[in-house]
């Protein structure tokens, strides 16, 4: 086996002539499994977080998400600006002909933005007085990556965001992928060691790396993983889950985009080597956006690292030092009250 073909079985809509796809049922279902993650941890607290304020504060990260992540895709990929020019069209789910066409273009780290202000909103109004910050953020990260895992299993179905061209097994010809024309000398050599023939107009489907899955496995499953069964039982201070989910989603994020096509838009943000096609990695010195915010996660996670271990480590410390001097004068009472007996 050579290569794999996308399964033709595999369509992007529930029920076939209904506006309903899988990506919009991958989002809900996140959000359901999400919310039940977020309440199991919550209800551990002490006090509990009642039910009413959980729903408010899970449905401000849901709005925040959805907001942030159209609104990265929509201005910070799109060079277009097209929406720019018709800001009005970003949240409007219709094309031209009135067809339901959903939000097309969502960005995971404007919805990482996106989730952070509507949870500090719904804090600060519902919730400061009663919980630490960094407590309910720990809660709430804890339960993110497995519901990314679906996110990415809803881009697979549609066939979009398909890496760059691999000669591996593993590698899937996606219908909607960008044909090649075989006049190219990397090209017609890919085509000749997987036998595949052009077509009338000298362009070939060749087999993509499914990046789509490897984010769903490394980035959703893995990571949730760890973050579930490991860094939350064992966290040695609060805060820490949110460091661990950073640097760790930022790495892991940073390597598979090597095997990810970049945006044709967009293509490569920082280039030491040029003429490098966006569908083939020749070289790791050419980083794209995914990769430039995926660093930037990497950095603020190790930042916060460090300023929560010295606020909730070495402080902490110094109290407990003061106060063993001022609990030197009770030794007197105690010898006091053993005479008296």
């Amino acid at each position: 086996m050579l290569y794999v073909h996308f399964p033709e079985w595999i369509t992007p809509y529930v029920i076939s002539g209904l506006p309903f796809r899988w990506y919009g049922m991958m989002y809900l279902a996140n959000f359901i499994i999400s919310y039940y993650l977020i309440r199991y941890q919550a209800n551990q607290l002490d006090p509990p977080l009642d039910q009413d304020t959980l729903f408010k504060m899970t449905f401000a990260i849901i709005i925040g998400i959805l907001v942030g992540a159209r609104l990265f895709s929509t201005l910070l990929y799109d060079t277009s600006g097209y929406y720019l020019k018709k800001p009005w069209l970003i949240f409007w789910p219709f094309s031209a002909d009135m067809k339901f066409m959903g939000l097309q273009g969502m960005s995971y780290h404007g919805g990482l933005v996106g989730g952070v202000v509507g949870f500090l909103i719904s804090y600060i109004k519902n919730i400061k007085k009663h919980y630490n910050i960094l407590e309910l953020i720990d809660i709430v990260i804890a339960a993110i990556p497995i519901g990314y895992t679906l996110g990415r299993i809803g881009n697979f179905i549609n066939g979009e965001l398909y890496g760059r061209i691999t000669l591996s097994p593993i590698g899937m010809v996606f219908p909607l992928a960008e044909k090649l024309p075989i006049s190219n000398p990397i090209v017609l050599e890919h085509a000749s060691k997987l036998s595949i023939y052009p077509d009338e107009s000298g362009m070939v489907n060749l087999p993509r790396h499914p990046s789509q899955l490897y984010e769903a496995f490394f980035e959703g499953l893995v990571l949730w993983t760890l973050l579930w069964f490991v860094v939350r039982k064992r966290k040695p201070y609060t805060g820490f889950v949110l460091c661990s989910y950073l640097v760790g989603y930022g790495m892991i994020r940073f390597i598979i985009e090597y095997f990810r096509q970049p945006d044709l838009e967009l293509g490569f943000i920082v280039s030491f080597v040029k003429n490098n096609p966006l569908w083939l990695l020749l070289t790791p010195w050419n980083f794209t956006m995914g990769q430039i915010l995926s660093l930037l996660m990497i950095i603020t996670g190790v930042t916060l690292a460090v300023i929560f271990y010295h606020k909730q480590k070495i402080i902490p410390s110094i109290q407990t030092f003061d106060d063993t001097k001022k609990e030197k004068p009770n030794f007197r009472k105690q010898k006091k009250r053993f005479h008296l007996r």
